[in-house]
């Protein structure tokens, strides 16, 4: 059956493009000019992904994707014609899968999506072991999908989780940079440290005391990061 893109951007004659392209690529391929017509649709007819422009009328981007996020638990790719950083970073803070600027070959986003399909929708069944891992009060349960710290249950995006759960496997031992980008997003993200910062950043805000004195997942500078504890 062919995956559900769902394109929101104010740019019609974009939205036209990128539909007949994907439908050619074997997608089906579904469209809206605005955020709220796009969350509107996604309640009708759930979509398998996400392509979300930044800078859209009424409801901008990063204010949207927490509504996908929250309501439909849905892969997202930012398409966007801004190039700053600070819109890249906030992007992926707020939970985007990918992010892709404009101008693009349509082959090469079409290579992410399938990218990002792949990931979300196999590659956290493929590392998870059945057993729970646990690290002193940290309890994470791969078939269950939760994170228990101190008993209390902690939740995290499919990411965060998949990035705690690589770093959980092997307790005490430095993971690099690439070596996460290659295991959590896949090797197309090496060479893009910003991704793990900001999730590291995200997971210290919700299992650390203190964020900025992080205990547990710590910094080995130079080198990457690791996540202290034992059975």
């Amino acid at each position: 059956m062919a995956k559900h893109i769902l394109i929101v951007d104010d740019d019609a004659l974009m939205r036209r493009s990128l539909a007949f392209n994907l439908e050619q690529g074997g997608f089906h391929a579904s469209t809206a000019a605005s955020a709220e017509d796009a969350l509107a649709l996604a309640r009708q007819n759930p979509p398998d992904l996400v392509l979300l422009d930044i800078g859209l009328p009424g409801m901008d981007g990063l204010d949207a994707i927490q509504q996908f996020k929250n309501q439909f638990h849905v892969p997202t790719i930012f398409v966007t014609a801004r190039r700053r950083n600070l819109d890249e970073v906030l992007g992926l803070e707020l939970g985007a899968d990918d992010y892709i600027t404009k101008p693009f070959d349509v082959d090469v986003l079409i290579a992410h999506i399938k990218a990002v399909l792949r990931r979300s929708g196999v590659a956290l069944d493929a590392v998870q072991p059945v057993a729970p891992v646990k690290l002193d009060d940290l309890i994470l349960d791969p078939a269950a999908h939760t994170v228990r710290l101190t008993g209390r249950e902690i939740e995290l995006s499919p990411k965060e989780f998949s990035l705690l759960l690589t770093l959980a496997l092997e307790p005490n031992r430095v993971h690099s940079v690439d070596e996460l980008l290659s295991k959590v997003w896949g090797a197309e993200f090496i060479g893009q440290p910003q991704v793990v910062y900001v999730h590291i950043r995200w997971l210290r805000e919700k299992l650390e005391a203190n964020p900025n004195q992080p205990k547990r997942i710590i910094t080995v500078r130079g080198v990457g990061y690791k996540i202290i504890g034992g059975a």
